[in-house]
């Protein structure tokens, strides 16, 4: 008996390239393995990306590109001032790679400090499963970002604060 194989491919991205750089016979990835894929997918796919991409208020905008049993793949806008509450991804390993603009992030591990990292275009984070961060665009510009995380659909849990991060 023969599973198959699920994969999702947003229409306007099933290009051969993102069929072949999703794996969707991989069940895990690593964290290296998800900043690989934002980097590629951000570097050699970014006129598709740009064509999909778009900008609301007061809400951002997010598209999901890709789904197979053990990575999603998402598009992400931010408009000046948008960012997201604290959070993690469940246990969730993950990645984001800056397509544009400039993105900064606060992060934290449990039991660890609170770090920042500012990220221009083309600088990737990965991380494991017991990071919480927040993402904000402080910058004047709008920008956007291409995230991946494994095991995929985790629900995410929502902080006060970094520092309620246990």
């Amino acid at each position: 008996m023969t599973t198959a194989i699920q994969l999702d491919v947003h229409p306007e991205l099933d290009q051969p390239l993102l069929r072949d750089l999703i794996f969707p016979e991989r069940p895990l990835w690593t964290p290296r393995q998800l900043r690989d894929l934002t980097r590629t997918v951000a570097s050699e796919l970014t006129t598709s990306l740009l064509g999909v991409l778009d900008y609301t208020e007061p809400q951002r905008w997010w598209a999901r590109l890709a789904l197979t049993g053990g990575v999603e793949l998402w598009l992400l806008s931010w408009l000046p001032g948008q960012g997201t509450p604290p959070h993690d991804h469940g246990g969730a390993a993950g990645s984001f790679t800056v397509l544009r603009g400039i993105v900064s992030e606060d992060y934290r591990y449990p039991g660890g400090p609170i770090r920042s990292n500012r990220l221009p275009v083309g600088h990737s984070v990965a991380f494991g499963g017991g990071r919480a961060h927040q993402v904000r665009n402080l910058d004047q510009a709008p920008a956007a970002t291409v995230h991946a995380y494994s095991p995929p659909l985790l629900p995410t849990r929502e902080y006060r604060g970094l520092e309620d991060v246990r």
